[in-house]
Order: structure tokens, then C-alpha cells, then sequence
């Protein structure tokens, strides 16, 4: 079967769920199958590999809301990946680049795909070396000076995914025009009439990009945790 490409924001998508173990990669946003039980990440994320120690490409599939009794076989390209239960329910799959097929199967009739393409060199981090930082070591400046971050992530509501995050704010240094990315998704622009914005984090490494036209692109890494955070 195909997947109904239904996203949803984690808090909601994951009500009635047993507990995850220590996912790798956390979604804040899922696709339902088909079957209306199973699920996969909305899109890839790039994590440490515990395998390697590098960050890769990988997602997170599973049951959805299950009921007790119910498993599923998870497999990656036709190879078999994991077995998800109500006690564990999710299973990160680390993928590679090119289209993959990430198959959730409840039993040879039932099964739902989800497709995920994976760009060449998705998960290798930007050379930061010529960023600095401030005295007291809580900003981050970029080489261009265009803009700055700051560096320790703090805890706010996410209103477009519904849960608690950790972001950072981001600053432009100046009355530049800079197009910002999170992970190569557009967030928003930067200039003299919006000086700055928060960015959240998904899980694992993130990298935050501000490109002034072809001129320059400052780039800033941040790490997400499990792209969750507790609000004080």
C-alpha cells in the first residue's frame, strides 16, 4: 500500500503510544500509512550513527498507535531492518543516499512504503572554522560578520508543531538581505525591518544557513538533543 502522506505534529501524532527507547530520531512531524497503523518520519533528519559515530541520514518508522498483540516488520530496500512491538513501537532506519523505500508490514497483505530521497553529502556539516565567537562565549559570529547566533540553545513553544523545543536566535549584523535555512528548508529572511529570529532545532545536528544572494552563506551547527525541551 501506499502511505496517505498525513502529517502531523509529534504530540499529537504520538498520543497513545507506548514510550519510544532512546529514539535516535525523533520526529516532530509523521506520515500515517495507509492501514492507519503504522507511521514514518515527514522527512529526514541526520543523526550519529552509533554504528560509525558520523551523521547520517535516517528516519523513524513503526506502528501507530498500537494495540497490544499487533507487531510489524520494518525493511529497507527490501532488507529487513527491525521487528516494532507496542513495547518497542519505533525503529530508526538509517538510509542511504538515492531513493529509498522503507517498508512497514503488519502482515504479506498489509503493508505500507514510504519513500525518502537522500542527496549526496545530505549530513557532511559546513566548514565553521572561520566563525568567532564573543568574549563571554554566547554568540557565534560568522566569518562574513553578516550575522550571528547565539550559541547555547534555549526552551520555547513551537507553535507549528505543537510541543516544546530547543532554538536559538539568530541575528543579521547589519542592513543585509539574508535568505535563512534550517537543514535546507527555507525559514524565513532576514533585513534591516527583521533584524533577528528564533530557530528551532529538530533532533540531532542542525545546520542553520544565511545566505546573502551569491555573495556569501554563513552557516552555524547546533545540536537539537531528541528535539524536545521542558519550558521552566
Amino acid at each position: 500500500m501506499k502511505n496517505k502522506k498525513i502529517l502531523f505534529s509529534g504530540a499529537a501524532a504520538f498520543a497513545g503510544m507506548a514510550a519510544l527507547a532512546a529514539p535516535v530520531c525523533a520526529a516532530t512531524t509523521i506520515q500515517v500509512g495507509a492501514s492507519g497503523k503504522t507511521y514514518a518520519s515527514g522527512g529526514v533528519q541526520c543523526a550519529a550513527d552509533p554504528a560509525t559515530g558520523a551523521q547520517s541520514p535516517a528516519i523513524e518508522a513503526g506502528l501507530f498507535n498500537p494495540k497490544q498483540g499487533v507487531s510489524a516488520a520494518v525493511s529497507l530496500n527490501g532488507a529487513s531492518v527491525a521487528t516494532v512491538t507496542p513495547d518497542n513501537p519505533a525503529a530508526n532506519v538509517w538510509l542511504a543516499d538515492g531513493s529509498n523505500s522503507v517498508v512497514v508490514a503488519l502482515s504479506k497483505r498489509t503493508a505500507d512504503s514510504y519513500t525518502f530521497n537522500v542527496q549526496p553529502g545530505m549530513c557532511a556539516l559546513p566548514d565553521t572554522t572561520g566563525n568567532t565567537f564573543s568574549a563571554d562565549g554566547t554568540l557565534e559570529y560568522a566569518a562574513s560578520n553578516k550575522s550571528y547566533a547565539t550559541v547555547t540553545p534555549g526552551c520555547a513553544w513551537n507553535a507549528r508543531t505543537g510541543m516544546a523545543q530547543p532554538y536559538v536566535n539568530l541575528f543579521d549584523n547589519g542592513s543585509y538581505l539574508l535568505n535563512v535555512s534550517v537543514n535546507g528548508a527555507p525559514l524565513t529572511q532576514l533585513s534591516s525591518t527583521r533584524p533577528h529570529t528564533p530557530v528551532f532545532l529538530s533532533a540531532g545536528q542542525n545546520v542553520i544557513s544565511a545566505a546573502n544572494g551569491y555573495l556569501s552563506t554563513d552557516y552555524y551547527v547546533r545540536d537539537g538533543g531528541d528535539g524536545t525541551c521542558t519550558l521552566p
